[in-house]
């Protein structure tokens, strides 16, 4: 019997991420929701810039948080391959399994930038890919980027 769990995942532009998350997915017999299949969905044309990813996928949590606890409260596990990169984002993100009263597990995939620009030119290359980041795109939001610390009380599986 697979336990109830939310599965977040955090890790650069092209870590690895989506890979480990059909697998996650696979393993746990979990519903698999995507960030980028709905943002290119829901906001087809609307997000050129970070700028619009944030403001698009911000409105889009208003959706996506609630359908996350009907699911995890019901006891199917979820893999959410959304970016948890972001102390603020794994806070909200871990909230979804509290409120649900079940556990999350946090997958760091900690590649280095060199590793993970190699694999954006060649997933850009593909073509194959929702977004295809710039490498100033990547810069930018790996600004942003924080690894989960021990304070953030999430159990974690480094990769």
């Amino acid at each position: 019997m697979t336990t109830t769990t939310l599965h977040l995942l955090c890790g650069k532009i092209a870590a690895g991420k989506s890979t480990l998350a059909a697998k996650l997915a696979a393993e746990h017999q979990a519903m698999l929701l995507r960030e980028d299949r709905w943002l290119a969905t829901l906001y087809a044309g609307e997000i050129n810039s970070v700028a619009d990813y944030v403001r698009c996928a911000q409105r889009m949590r208003g959706v996506v948080g609630p359908l996350v606890v009907d699911l995890l409260a019901r006891g199917m596990p979820v893999v959410l391959d959304f970016p948890a990169n972001r102390e603020a984002d794994r806070t909200w993100l871990a909230g979804l399994a509290e409120q649900a009263g079940v556990q999350a597990c946090l997958h760091f995939l900690d590649v280095d930038n060199d590793t993970c620009k190699a694999r954006l030119h060649a997933r850009n290359a593909q073509g194959e890919h929702d977004y295809a980041a710039t490498d100033a795109e990547f810069e930018l939001i790996t600004q942003y980027f924080s690894a989960p610390g021990p304070h953030e009380q999430i159990p974690v599986i480094v990769y």
